[in-house]
Formats: C-alpha cells, sequence, structure tokens
C-alpha cells in the first residue's frame, strides 16, 4: 500500500509539471519577473464580512486555490488568503480564452491573482465573479488529501508551511501569538518598562538547572554556550541602575522534545527594583487580563473544553496549603528529610534517597497537584532546594518568596522576590556544583563569579518575573 501510495504521489507531481509545460508553451510562466507583483485591494474576511457594502464592487484579491469545480466554459473555485476564503466565479466569455485556458490548467494549491465584481449566487455564497484572472505562482507538490488533513503530528511540525495552510485553527494560532506578544509589550512600556537584549552566547551555563547547546567562537578560541535563560544579564541591568527592564528572546535548552518542550522557545522575563514578589503577583493578573481582553475580547476562555476565568484577583495558595489539600500530606508535621521520603513513598510518589525535605514537597506537589490546578492561581512559597534564585522567606529559612502561577493544570510563569545576599547566592551556587556533580550530570556548570560581584556592588531589592509563550 505504501508503495501505491507513493506511485499515486510520483503521478501527482507529474502531471503538475506537465501543466507547467503546456502554460510556458502558451507563454504563461508562472515564476517569471512579470508575475513579480499583484494589486490587492481587499480580502476576503472584508468583502465576506461587509458585503452588503461591497455588493456590485469591483476589487481584487490574491491567494491560494483549495477547491475547484466546473464544466465546460465556466467553473468555481474557492480561494484562501491569510484572512480566511472565498469563491470566485470564471467564465471564458467574462475572462477570455487565453485567461480561461491558464484557468482549466490550475490545481488546488496553484496562487492566484483576481479582479471582479463581489456577488451572491443563487445558493446565497458571497463570491466574486472574476474578469481578469493571473497565476502567480504554480504549485508543483499536492496539498494532504481535503477529507483527511494533515494529521500527522511529526509531519505536522517538520513542515509548518503545509500545517498553516491546511489547518486554519494553526494560523489562527500564530495570529494570536503574535498578537499576545504586541499586547504584552503594550502593558508593559505603558508603564515605564525598558524593553532591552542580552547575550546570547555566554562563556558557561549559569542560573537555570538546564544542559545547554555549546558552540565554538573561532576568534576568541573557546567554547561558548547559547543561553538557558536570560535572567542573570537582566539583573545585571538592575545593578547598573536601570529600575525597569524586560526582554522577550530565544532559549535554548539541549533537553527532550515533545510537542509541550522545545529545546528552542520565547519567553519573557521582567525585573521591577524596589517591589517583591506580591507586587509581580498583581502585576502578573493584572497583565494576562489586558492580554485577554485585547486578544480575545473577554477574560473568561475556553481551553480544552474548560471555562477559565482570568478576572483578577487570582486564589493564592502555599505550596504546603496545595499539597495538605491535594496529596493528604502535612509538610508543616512532616519536619525532617527522612520523614518527608517515607511519607511520599506512602502515597507512591517516586523518591531519591538523596532528596531533602524541600525537594521531597516539591516533587509530591508536581506528581499530585498540578493537574489539579484548573482555574488561575499562585502557588507561592517554594524551598529553597528548588529555588536557588529567590530571597529566603524571614518566618521560614527553609522556603522562598517565590510563586508559580497555573491554569488548566500547566505553569504560567515564575517568579520570585530576587535573593540580593551575594553570600548566601555564592553558597547556592556551589550547593548547585556540588549536586550536580554527585548526580554526574553532562552539562558543565561554573560558579557565576562575576554576577556574584554584581550583587557586592549592590542589587536593589527587586521582583522577578519570566513566562513561557
Amino acid at each position: 500500500m505504501q508503495q501505491e501510495g507513493m506511485q499515486d504521489v510520483n503521478e501527482l507531481l507529474q502531471v503538475r509539471r506537465e501543466k507547467l509545460k503546456q502554460l510556458k508553451e502558451q507563454g504563461f510562466d508562472p515564476f517569471s519577473e512579470t508575475n513579480a507583483r499583484f494589486e490587492v485591494t481587499h480580502n476576503s474576511e472584508t468583502i465576506v464580512g461587509k458585503f452588503n457594502e461591497y455588493e456590485g464592487k469591483e476589487v481584487s484579491l490574491a491567494g491560494r486555490i483549495m477547491t475547484m469545480r466546473g464544466h465546460g466554459k465556466a467553473g468555481f473555485a474557492t480561494i484562501q488568503d491569510l484572512s480566511g476564503r472565498i469563491q470566485i466565479y470564471v467564465r471564458q466569455d467574462a475572462v477570455g480564452e487565453e485567461q480561461y485556458s491558464v484557468f482549466k490548467l490550475l490545481d488546488i494549491g496553484d496562487i492566484v491573482g483576481v479582479c471582479g465584481q463581489v456577488f451572491k449566487t443563487k445558493r446565497g455564497e458571497i463570491s466574486l465573479r472574476v474578469s481578469q484572472l493571473k497565476l502567480l505562482t504554480k504549485s508543483l507538490r499536492p496539498l494532504p488529501d481535503k477529507w483527511h488533513g494533515l494529521k500527522d503530528v511529526d509531519t505536522r511540525y517538520r513542515q509548518r508551511y503545509v500545517d498553516l495552510i491546511v489547518n486554519r485553527d494553526v494560523m489562527d494560532t500564530f495570529i494570536m501569538r503574535s498578537r499576545i506578544i504586541q499586547e504584552i509589550r503594550n502593558y508593559l512600556n505603558e508603564r515605564g518598562f525598558l524593553e532591552v537584549e542580552t547575550p546570547t552566547m555566554h562563556a558557561h551555563a549559569t542560573g537555570a538547572t538546564a544542559r545547554p547547546f555549546i558552540t565554538y567562537h573561532n576568534t576568541l578560541d573557546m567554547p561558548l554556550v547559547l543561553r538557558v535563560e536570560t535572567e542573570l544579564y537582566l539583573k545585571r541591568l538592575i545593578v547598573g541602575g536601570m529600575e525597569k527592564v524586560y526582554e522577550i528572546g530565544r532559549i535554548f535548552r539541549n533537553e527532550g522534545i515533545s510537542t509541550r518542550h522545545n529545546p528552542e522557545f520565547t519567553s519573557i522575563e521582567l525585573y521591577w527594583a524596589y517591589h517583591d514578589y506580591h507586587d509581580i503577583m498583581k502585576l502578573t493578573e493584572e497583565m494576562v487580563a489586558h492580554v485577554a481582553e485585547k486578544v480575545c475580547g473577554t477574560t473568561k476562555l475556553i481551553c480544552e473544553g474548560r471555562e477559565l476565568d482570568f478576572t483578577p484577583p487570582w486564589n493564592r495558595l502555599t505550596m504546603i496549603e496545595t499539597v495538605r489539600r491535594y496529596a493528604g500530606l502535612d509538610f508543616d508535621k512532616i519536619k525532617t528529610g527522612a520523614e518527608a521520603r517515607e511519607a511520599a513513598r506512602a502515597i507512591e510518589v517516586p523518591i531519591k534517597d538523596s532528596m531533602t525535605w524541600g525537594q521531597v514537597l516539591n516533587t509530591v506537589f508536581e506528581e499530585k497537584c498540578e493537574e489539579h490546578l484548573i482555574q488561575p492561581v499562585f502557588i507561592c512559597d517554594y524551598p529553597v532546594e528548588v529555588s536557588p534564585l529567590a530571597k529566603r522567606k524571614k518566618e521560614d529559612q527553609r522556603l522562598t518568596a517565590r510563586f508559580e502561577a497555573f491554569a488548566n493544570g500547566r505553569e504560567l510563569g515564575n517568579a520570585f522576590t530576587e535573593l540580593n545576599d551575594p553570600d548566601d547566592q555564592r553558597q547556592r551556587f556551589l550547593d548547585q556544583l556540588q549536586e550536580r556533580a554527585a548526580e554526574n550530570r553532562p552539562e558543565k556548570h561554573v560558579l557565576d563569579v562575576d554576577f556574584v560581584e554584581a550583587l557586592e556592588i549592590g542589587l536593589p531589592p527587586t521582583g522577578g518575573l519570566g513566562i513561557g509563550i
């Protein structure tokens, strides 16, 4: 069957090549310089949405042919542009024999420009009565079958250009993503934050616990790594006197890959001097609500069949409270690492013998609690062991002034009151290195002496936030 399918594809490719040959023989080369430009006056969404305004008027559109049907000297086709689809009606007596001969050689996937009059068919479909047709690009490879579409996950990610053509929801997601980023910028810029860019190549991996990509600088004759976070350089700017900064940039982590985890991704990190994680909570919920209103028109959104209400204020729970509620373990009463490990194993959470009280608390939370966090919520006060850059809680030195925002069972963002004690930071870095060495991890991390020295110059009280986009 696979061989037959390959044979069918090869035959389709040959047919399209033959049509291209015929077009060129007739003097219509779709790839020639004369086809480099086409004047587009409208898009399909505008015409369909405002039909009463455009009925009977002449417009010009361009797009990709997605369906075709017709007989004899007239035919219908559907063209797709960025905004949507619209039907076109092509008659030989309207466009002339030469242009109609081109129309008859068209395939699904070809890109055309059309001029004509807006009308509605007897069946009530808004259409364009074509008076001029121009083939702009010949598609030499067929699109996926229109009934089965492009569903294979691997193919969709490797051939994203085809995925965008045949799956409209993917195009809508790309457009929405762009608008979300723009609205984040608008929100922060209006509040006095300064957008900056920090180095992508670092001398060594620091900050986040992640395996880096390694490259090489020929002129300096030294290895470099692609950044696994933007955090430490942004904090250096706060040390330097900036008070509100953010960066939207690419992050590179040489780790697992799936539809939810990509080795390179975009994040936004922001830092706000003289503020703490309570202020960042308020900023986070207000920014997300602002973006939802601007992009979707509401703060109540449907996600995977669930309605999520992002209207501030969001609920706030500590990690200990959350574990008590969903896992049935009270870490206020569990005092030691041994007690924690025993309690976790009793509820079938996989635990290593080397894990501390805080590491067990965090693992139980991840295994038993995250899936229950459907409505937007801030989970606060993470253990020190999993928060190497966050300030300790005064009332409980085992915990930090840190939160993560969750919705629909997934993390939305991570934030904390920044650790600005250089001695504590140096020791936590050393503890990280010791832990990594004991676990024999493949990535090589070193103590970021320069960052510690920056803290010794003086980092003002600061709140920070990171969100994956």
